[in-house]
């Protein structure tokens, strides 16, 4: 279920906004964000379980991520799922629509979340008056690239305690990104979900969170999780530790 908010003068907007470090306005002068904040005039408050948009549907809009998550998933014509990505606050929701015209996944709040709407007609025609808003809108675009190259690697030349911890720690990145720990998370997503994206099944995913506790990497309690040996995680993916 969707409920529309009108943003009053007084509310909070890209220019004032917490998150603008991490949204659409990343590294925008000020001058800029405020030219933003006239096109963002509502938010979005969707109840946990319900969709932001289905696949095939016009791409209206972007969505920045206020508060809570979201995940993105294919649907084929035999109804197979792809969990394709799990987005957090300050994280940007239907580059696809704007890339495609038409959205290539659902989007399906995993909690109740608030997004504000930032319509793509608005920013295109604005874009031409704001070159940092063309940069962010590639630095996006390229980010959602990015991504679908991760999920595509890591179903192709992982094995499946490799996935599951790169997964984490892309998490905890992200999660520190935002000013949360990074080594003490709850996942929004079920073990299910975690396992579709991974490509994994529901039995291999609750076994490696077994196996990475009794080996110390990690203490898990339901869908709390304490990341205890980041070195080691590190390690299992190939990648170095910062």
């Amino acid at each position: 279920m969707h409920k529309t908010i009108q943003l009053t003068p007084d509310a909070t907007r890209c220019s004032t906004c917490m998150l603008n470090s991490l949204c659409i306005p990343v590294g925008m002068p000020a001058g800029d964000i405020e030219t933003l904040d006239q096109i963002v005039k509502e938010r979005l408050r969707v109840s946990k379980g319900s969709f932001v948009y289905h696949q095939d549907d016009e791409g209206t809009a972007l969505y920045g991520i206020r508060s809570g998550s979201v995940k993105t998933q294919l649907e084929d014509a035999s109804g197979q799922v792809q969990v394709t990505g799990f987005l957090l606050p300050g994280e940007v929701v239907g580059i696809d629509g704007y890339l495609g015209a038409r959205h290539m996944t659902h989007a399906i709040a995993m909690e109740d979340t608030e997004l504000c709407v930032v319509p793509i007609q608005d920013v295109e025609r604005i874009t031409t008056m704001l070159p940092a808003l063309s940069r962010q809108l590639r630095r996006l675009t390229s980010q959602e690239i990015l991504r679908s190259q991760q999920l595509i690697m890591s179903l192709g030349v992982m094995r499946s305690e490799q996935r599951l911890a790169a997964f984490l720690l892309n998490l905890s990145q992200r999660l520190g990104a935002l000013g949360y720990s990074p080594r003490e998370f709850i996942l929004r997503m079920s073990r299910e979900e975690i396992g579709n994206h991974l490509g994994l099944t529901l039995e291999t995913v609750s076994r490696l969170f077994s196996r990475f506790a009794r080996d110390n990497l990690i203490r898990i309690r339901q869908r709390e999780v304490q990341l205890l040996d980041m070195e080691m995680l590190h390690q299992l993916t190939g990648s170095d530790c910062e």
